[in-house]
């Protein structure tokens, strides 16, 4: 099988950026197939594109190479990195992107990307998408060592939405997505539901903008009425607010980032 690389971007279609990267990934690997995830993720929306990403990675053989770019701190002195799971590896910034997909996956190795000769000999300023992330993958494909981009690090940032968390009796997380029928996605799971005791038949007080609304924690969207709000766990395995044939995120007036507290 030809290695497979998977993109992910908030670049659009509309510019060449894209076909830039793909052009140097072919160069360097020719035998690449490559994947495109999404390049509609909202502009700068980190949440959005770990979210994305977290999605769609368990459903990719193994030791397929991910690199996903959202990366409104490019030409800083944040870090470029290459991240190791289980079963797969993750190219892209040192901005929590990567994490929460990697965390689902079991880390193994964090390196910072600082090798010279695994980049384009011209690295600009603006476009590291295209000088540093897509030359590493493709190098990565031609089973480059891992350690040979750079050293291994610990420091490398966590979000804070990648784990939700329990103060004074409320499970507290936030909006990661909202889907095209206005379904809103949160960053709480079901392991995280489990272990407050909640299961699927609960009636559920879930604070959105600071107001509280009952719903029922149902396994699908036609238990309740039409029109009605529910809570569920969806495909990608995380808590689901939605309005059974309505918009959740118009109705509640919700957007990504926004926090989502589960009253036990």
């Amino acid at each position: 099988m030809p290695p497979i690389i998977t993109l992910l971007s908030d670049f659009g279609l509309k510019d060449p950026y894209v076909a830039e990267m793909e052009a140097v990934i072919l160069s360097i690997c020719p035998e690449a197939q490559i994947i495109d995830v999404s390049h509609n993720i909202e502009k700068f929306n980190i949440r959005e594109g770990a979210f994305v990403l977290a999605s769609a990675m368990p459903y990719f053989p193994d030791s397929t190479i991910h690199l996903a770019v959202v990366d409104p701190g490019v030409g800083t002195k944040r870090r470029a990195l290459l991240v190791e799971t289980k079963h797969a590896f993750y190219i892209g910034p040192d901005n929590g992107l990567l994490m929460l997909a990697a965390q689902r996956g079991g880390i193994r190795h964090v390196y910072a990307i600082t090798n010279p000769k695994l980049m384009l000999p011209r690295v600009s300023f603006t476009f590291h998408g295209r000088d540093v992330f897509a030359p590493a993958a493709a190098h990565l494909a031609n089973e480059t060592v891992p350690s040979d981009f750079g050293p291994e690090i610990h420091d490398y940032m966590i979000p804070e939405f990648a784990k939700p968390h329990l103060t004074k009796g409320e499970l507290c997380g936030e909006v990661l997505y909202v889907d095209d029928f206005g379904n809103i996605t949160t960053n709480i799971s079901k392991g995280d539901l489990d272990k407050i005791g909640i299961v699927e038949g609960f009636k559920l007080d879930i604070k959105l903008r600071g107001k509280a609304t009952r719903m029922k924690f149902c396994s699908t969207y036609g238990e309740a009425p039409a029109k009605k709000p529910l809570a569920l766990i969806g495909s990608h395995d995380f808590l689901e607010i939605a309005i059974n044939q309505g918009s959740a995120s118009k109705i509640f007036k919700i957007k990504v980032g926004d926090a989502v507290i589960i009253c036990e």
